[in-house]
């Protein structure tokens, strides 16, 4: 029992060690970014703070990004639109700046985390006004969307980042016990991602996080949607960057239209990209010039399936959050909604009281549930969808209201919008709609509505309710998609540690978590002597060259000692090979000018080779006793060869 005392003890004093570094914040010094010239109430003052209206119709490119508020079409100002020269010159900066933060400490690394942890934390207000003011979405919907997923993608990269690029060591296999095998992780240089507008902050942020922290560049090309608030986003990173003492021009912000992108697309070592599946087949297009890696994420139509044994107060609030979440402008939005035909009545009902009671106005100019739609026309796009189902027999249950529209209000608003009694004959229920509306369609079993759930070209993601979890989850393992939360809406993104992505129509690839963080990486398999210098690899004498008669035995032999079906197998098989190896060392001698040789019965002759003398031994087949031959050289310095060729 002594001897034990002392060790808990000092097991105790560890523990209180770790308790007590817990407690201490670290030192993590603050910053000031300039937001002078961002602020609302000095725009309101600028004589350039016009009422912006945008041209009807795909508008020409220019060679500037023109940028305003959706709800209220305040002019912002203005962006250049790079060209591709500009881009390249961009990367070839940032290429220059990484191949220095490469050597970078993961400690120097994560005091960066911090520095914008804190900057974060302590503006939340000012990133959620921003993003609010960019793309149309309320302060809660840009908290959510903005603050919160990179709050918590920044602390995962501080508990587990380093511990996953370091060198994993990975099992050496039967045949090379005498190795160690392991994965390294090196940078892969400049990362470019095209990111979308729907969560303008965090969309820069994600890659950026990644790339940076792994030791890359990022060079990021911002949605001309978006591009007002990305370039104020951009500051929070400098600012932090010069805080660390990490190397000027490591991280770009890039505007401009798809040639800008193209032109990233070609000149970066891997590309992100967050958009519609149709520009995403152009990106791999660009992108198979330079044969560079790519990661898609586009977008989703999302199963909502709700069983009959739920708790229904609970889940309807959590289906309309997942619908109407920043206006219905939301990559992993519930877009598609499953009933049980048991509980459908009573679920559509419950859903109809809350969409009456939601209000949809500019988010800045009162307290509203609901904000914009940030494109231009999409509103329009959204009610052909609305009116294609009504064509073909489904029915709305309920619209929102609008606060304190005018007549003349611009057309970027779209009230939530229910609709029952809704198939698959129906784009709705189709195409990804990117809006604040709800189609819910009955079901009757579950093998029932699996069908109905993988009937999509779409698969991103999925969220599954029932009272029974074990049901929810066979549900959802065999719905064909990413990602799925289980009695929950998009938990799967908040849970940093996991990959986000999707299959079919909605990409390949993923970032977040663990497999995200390594594909910002060259992945190096890496293969080294256990016990060196005292074991080293050495070629086996029969498949040494010139190769032995047997080598092909010797082979069959290895193979089956090695991997052979039972012990007994590989056994027999380690016995025979060694038997064959000691046949091997017995054979020849060599003394001075003579050679010594142990051969089959033969016949002998002298020959003339094409530079030497040799002797030419005709093997006799099937072999007999050996027969002991000596035969010198003496006119010439060199051995003479043996050749054996079959009778």
């Amino acid at each position: 029992m002594a001897f034990w005392w002392p060790l808990l003890v000092l097991a105790a004093a560890y523990a209180l060690c770790r308790v007590l570094l817990f407690l201490i914040p670290p030192t993590v010094p603050s910053m000031e970014v300039d937001a002078s010239d961002v602020m609302e109430e000095v725009n309101q003052n600028k004589e350039d703070s016009f009422i912006y209206v945008p041209r009807k119709g795909k508008a020409a490119q220019t060679d500037m990004v023109r940028c305003y508020e959706p709800a209220t079409m305040k002019y912002l100002g203005y962006f250049p639109a790079l060209t591709p020269d500009e881009v390249q010159e961009h990367v070839a900066q940032a290429r220059k700046a990484q191949e220095i933060w490469a050597k970078s400490s993961f400690k120097q690394r994560r005091q960066f985390l911090r520095i914008l942890l804190k900057y974060i934390l302590e503006h939340q207000d000012l990133i959620c006004e921003i993003s609010s003011r960019d793309t149309g979405k309320t302060m809660v919907d840009a908290s959510l969307g903005e603050i919160m997923t990179t709050c918590e993608k920044i602390h995962w990269l501080l508990d587990e980042g380093e511990k996953w690029l370091k060198p994993e060591y990975r099992s050496c296999g039967r045949s090379m016990l005498h190795k160690t095998a392991k994965v390294e992780f090196y940078p892969l240089g400049v990362i470019g991602a095209i990111v979308s507008w729907n969560y303008p902050f965090h969309n820069v942020f994600n890659p950026m996080l990644a790339a940076v922290f792994s030791g890359n560049a990022a060079v990021i090309k911002v949605s001309e949607h978006a591009s007002w608030s990305g370039c104020f986003y951009s500051r929070i990173i400098q600012a932090a960057l010069l805080a660390v003492g990490a190397p000027d021009n490591l991280v770009h912000i890039v505007t401009g239209f798809a040639e800008t992108g193209q032109a990233l697309v070609s000149s970066v070592d891997k590309i992100i990209f967050v958009g519609s599946p149709g520009v995403g087949r152009m990106i791999m297009q660009k992108a198979s010039e330079t044969l560079i890696p790519v990661t898609l994420e586009l977008g989703g139509k999302d199963a909502f399936i709700v069983c009959e044994d739920v708790d229904l107060p609970n889940v309807v609030q959590v289906a309309v959050r997942a619908a109407l979440q920043s206006s219905g402008q939301n990559c992993a939005g519930a877009e598609r909604f499953y009933v049980h035909k048991d509980i459908y009545p009573t679920f559509v009902s419950r859903v109809v009281k809350i969409i009456k009671s939601i209000s949809v106005g500019p988010p800045l100019s009162g307290r509203y549930d609901m904000g914009a739609i940030c494109m231009i026309e999409h509103s329009e796009r959204l009610q052909n969808l609305v009116n294609d189902a009504l064509d073909k027999g489904a029915e709305i249950a309920v619209r929102g209201s609008f606060g304190n529209l005018g007549e003349d209000a611009v057309d970027q608003f779209f009230p939530p919008t229910v609709l029952v009694n809704v198939n698959h004959t129906m784009k709705i229920m189709q195409e990804e709609a990117f809006g604040p509306i709800l189609p819910i369609m009955k079901f009757s079993s579950d093998e029932e509505v699996i069908q109905l759930a993988n009937d999509s070209k779409y698969g991103l993601g999925c969220a599954v309710f029932s009272g029974n979890q074990k049901r929810a989850i066979k549900i959802a393992s065999q719905l064909h998609c990413g990602v799925a939360a289980i009695n929950d809406f998009a938990s799967s993104y908040m849970c940093q540690s996991l990959p986000f992505g999707g299959v079919k129509d909605s990409g390949f690839g993923r970032f977040a978590g663990v497999e995200g963080l390594r594909a910002c990486c060259l992945v190096k398999a890496v293969v080294e002597d256990r016990w060196w210098p005292y074991v080293k690899t050495m070629i086996p004498k029969p498949i040494q060259y010139p190769v032995s008669e047997n080598g092909f035995a010797f082979q069959q032999l290895l193979v089956e000692t090695l991997y052979g079906i039972s012990v007994w197998d590989r056994l027999q098989s380690l016995v025979n090979l060694l038997k064959m190896i000691s046949e091997q060392k017995s054979p020849i001698t060599r003394r001075k000018s003579s050679l010594l040789a142990v051969v089959p019965k033969a016949q002998v002759w002298w020959g003339s080779g094409s530079e030497q003398d040799s002797i030419y031994l005709n093997v006799k087949r099937p072999l007999e006793p050996v027969l002991i031959l000596e035969s010198e050289d003496r006119n010439r310095r060199c051995k003479p060869w043996i050749r054996f060729s079959p009778a």
